[in-house]
């Protein structure tokens, strides 16, 4: 029988699988047949979700680093250069809207066409279900352009106002024009902390201990093997999700307070014609040199409370299986409770790094301190905020969609006869290309909150003479705020 190999597993191909059916129940007996194999721990050694997963991961792992990767990094520094210069800012926004919502619609095109061309073939090369999968793929693509047209026509006012405080944070970027290039290495680090990260959990993946058991068809005797994975595997595989929460949040936490120095010396000076790529310079150095601990210990906080809802999720999983409602509707709530945990806590890092990095401060006396500046000007902040995430989320979503969208074609076309659904790359891309995208709307991101916080504590250390904010600045927040 034809197999392929997959992380030094041998598979069978979708005509063994047949050609394997027929073997076992030949006369159509519905005594013996595939369901029952499928039912049992024959198909825990290649067929079952996440062994379909790694397959289909492994086969696309090139696309995953050239376009999650690759075209993610030129997509978003493009994007980040491009906003930088004065007057493009409102055509980029606009243009990204249309561009996002057309992405969806040529998709749920594509897609709709593509399962309209398998299910006309004489000799049907795809089974009903990939058929069906693609139609539904269509629909709900169409579906999530239409909520985009509707999302986008409530937020229209919202999204034009935010333009005009990412202008002030471009006059800022415009004078420190290398802190677009942060971002690259970001993405570069992130990438190779994953390549390693991959191996090894692909390496964990294939250890355990082999069992056999053979299984008596039709004068056939079928010998099936599977791996049983020891507590000490398992626990490994915990340990490394850990590692994976942690690393990532801490990469981010460290440009967080990179960005938020850089962008506190630009406001803090007199003399803005100074501030130049050297000081992106001195904040990198100074930020790895002093606060990388600062960082460590926000990013570890995220990172356990991302444990605890993965802890969740699986006990979750558990409950379905036993059917058991009460189990569900608990853990349901704590998951909530610990959502809302994480992005109480992901607002206190953020503006906690800003306070760290104005005031050189430790990490708890600077969420302290961020905490009650906040409050003191909650209405304020809370509005600019607000209306500033407009622009941030609108990068993030187009350059996420076009490179899922260039992901999808060429998957499609290359590689569609070879993977189980090409669904898990492209989920796997998608979030790539969200964490990078991150990354680089992270400057203007950053940039707004630590203006603003320069601002409000401009406003309480000094009278309106003495003031390092500009006339534009503080006509602008005193308008919009």
């Amino acid at each position: 029988m034809d197999t392929y190999e997959v992380l030094w597993r041998c598979l069978f191909t979708e005509e063994a699988r047949t050609e394997l059916e027929t073997m076992v129940n030949p006369n159509g007996n519905n005594n013996i047949s595939m369901i029952e194999l499928t039912n049992s721990t024959y198909l825990k050694q290649g067929y079952n979700f996440w062994s379909n997963l790694y397959g289909d991961l492994f086969l696309t792992r090139y696309y995953i680093l050239g376009l999650g990767f690759g075209a993610t990094i030129v997509i978003g520094f493009t994007y980040a250069f491009l906003m930088r210069i004065p007057g493009v800012l409102n055509i980029m926004v606009w243009t990204s809207i249309f561009a996002t919502i057309g992405i969806f619609f040529a998709a749920g095109w594509y897609a709709g066409d593509t399962a309209k061309t398998w299910e006309s073939y004489d000799s049907p090369k795809y089974t009903e279900d990939e058929v069906r999968y693609a139609t539904i793929a269509s629909y709900v693509l169409y579906a999530v352009g239409g909520l985009l047209i509707l999302l986008f026509l409530f937020m229209r006012k919202r999204i034009q106002l935010a333009m005009g405080c990412v202008k002030e944070t471009s006059k800022a970027v415009l004078a420190m024009p290398t802190i677009i290039l942060f971002p690259v290495f970001q993405g570069i680090g992130f990438m190779c902390f994953m390549i390693a990260w991959a191996v090894y959990v692909a390496y964990l993946a294939s250890m355990g201990e082999f069992t056999t058991t053979e299984y008596g068809v039709g004068g056939y005797k079928i010998s099936v093997r599977w791996f049983e994975f020891s507590d000490f595997i398992y626990q490994s595989g915990w340990f490394f999700l850990f590692c994976f929460f942690w690393t990532g949040q801490f990469i981010l936490a460290l440009g967080e307070i990179i960005f938020a120095m850089c962008f506190a010396k630009w406001y803090f000076s007199r003399e803005k014609s100074r501030v130049g790529s050297l000081t992106v310079i001195s904040s990198i150095s100074a930020s790895m040199w002093y606060h990388s601990g600062t960082a460590a210990f926000g990013s570890l906080i995220i990172a356990i409370i991302k444990m605890i809802r993965a802890a969740l999720a699986y006990l979750q999983r558990k409950a379905e299986e036993m059917d058991n409602g009460i189990a569900k509707a608990i853990l349901c709530c704590l998951q909530c409770c610990f959502w809302c945990l994480e992005k109480c806590m992901r607002f206190l890092n953020k503006n906690a790094y800003i306070q760290c990095a104005i005031f050189g401060s430790s990490f708890c006396k600077s969420s302290k301190e961020a905490f009650f500046l906040i409050m003191r000007n909650a209405a304020r902040i809370g509005a600019i905020t607000y209306v500033s995430g407009g622009v941030v989320f609108v990068g993030k979503v187009f350059i996420t969609s076009l490179t899922t969208g260039v992901a999808y074609f060429a998957i499609s076309e290359q590689l569609r006869d070879e993977l189980y659904s090409v669904i898990g790359p492209l989920v796997f891309i998608a979030v790539i290309a969200w964490f990078i995208s991150g990354m680089f709307m992270g400057i203007y991101d950053m940039g707004i909150a630590t203006i603003l916080q320069c601002f409000v504590a401009d406003e309480e250390m000094f009278d309106d003479d003495q003031m390092y904010a500009q006339g534009s600045l503080k006509a602008w927040v005193d308008n919009h705020g």
